[in-house]
């Protein structure tokens, strides 16, 4: 009598994998510190931030692994599904302020492309480059070329604005029953995020400006890589939805799994819809486009 459990509540059973995720993200971004001072530590960084990120994977890997199986175990009732639920909204809600600090840098630096100084005496800021004799700075810098936002751009827009609507049909086709939908549904969602990946791909392959270049390359491949890593991780979170879909894993009253994943998606979706506005069509207005 004592072992029977009499409440809605899953009490988690002794786990290694926390504390290893714990140390592999330690010894990552070590190793990440590391490896950008070569001439100082040679390939000793290299080699701790590799080791951190195989043990970060490992952790991912089997710590979802667990909550597959506490959730076919039917620990996941509808109590500790709300409680998931609040997680999960409050872990996008973070993604969301993380791409509000590239959104702020990117428009820091288009409406302010000069360095700032503040006066005391005239208790005023002032523009250094507008000082006499220098020239006065520019965001996109005369005679550079940037993407045409209406060709690749365009293109991706509306390929994930087509997966969102697969992943919404999969969704609802999970909902009444239907897996032929579902599993349909993510086959065309999985689909659509890998076109979108290898497009930004071949993009990034014949932009006409790199990385460090300025300030307006450097925030663009920062937001739109940071997106495309979301993508990617959002593929292969649907994936692991579809390998669960021909298992039977899903029930329409039990799918908290596919749900995450479709909040998720839609987040990726939104957030692109932003920065092909900001930093495609603004930014680069009145640029020449490649």
């Amino acid at each position: 009598m004592a072992g029977n459990v009499n409440h809605d509540y899953h009490i988690l059973e002794p786990d290694i994998w926390p504390l290893v995720g714990s140390l592999s993200a330690l010894t990552f971004t070590s190793g990440l510190v590391l490896y950008l001072y070569p001439d100082v530590f040679g390939s000793t960084g290299s080699i701790v931030m590799w080791a951190g990120l195989a043990g970060l994977i490992a952790t991912f890997f089997m710590w979802f692994k667990n909550i597959v199986v506490e959730a076919q175990r039917g620990d996941h009732t509808p109590v500790v599904q709300l409680h998931m639920r609040y997680g999960m909204i409050l872990f996008i809600a973070s993604e969301v302020m993380f791409f509000v600090g590239w959104f702020w840098s990117f428009f820091d630096f288009a409406l302010f492309p000069a360095p700032l100084q503040y006066d005391a005496a005239a208790d005023a800021t002032i523009n250094l480059f507008g000082q006499e004799g220098a020239g006065e700075a520019e965001f996109v810098p005369e005679g550079m070329e940037v993407l045409d936002p209406f060709s690749l751009p365009l293109l991706n827009t509306m390929i994930l604005l087509c997966s969102g609507t697969t992943v919404t049909w999969a969704h609802h086709a999970l909902i009444h029953g239907d897996r032929k939908g579902l599993k349909q549904g993510l086959w065309a969602t999985i689909a659509l995020g890998v076109l979108f990946s290898a497009i930004q791909a071949y993009e990034y392959s014949i932009a006409p400006f790199g990385f460090g270049g300025n300030t307006y390359s450097s925030a663009f491949y920062m937001a739109t890589g940071f997106h495309g890593f979301h993508v990617l991780i959002g593929t292969i979170f649907l994936a692991v939805c579809l390998y669960r879909a021909y298992q039977g894993h899903f029930t329409p009253r039990q799918h908290f799994g596919f749900e995450a994943a479709a909040w998720y998606w839609h987040f990726v979706d939104v957030v692109w819809l932003f920065l092909f506005i900001v930093v495609y069509i603004w930014g680069g207005w009145g640029a020449e486009f490649h």
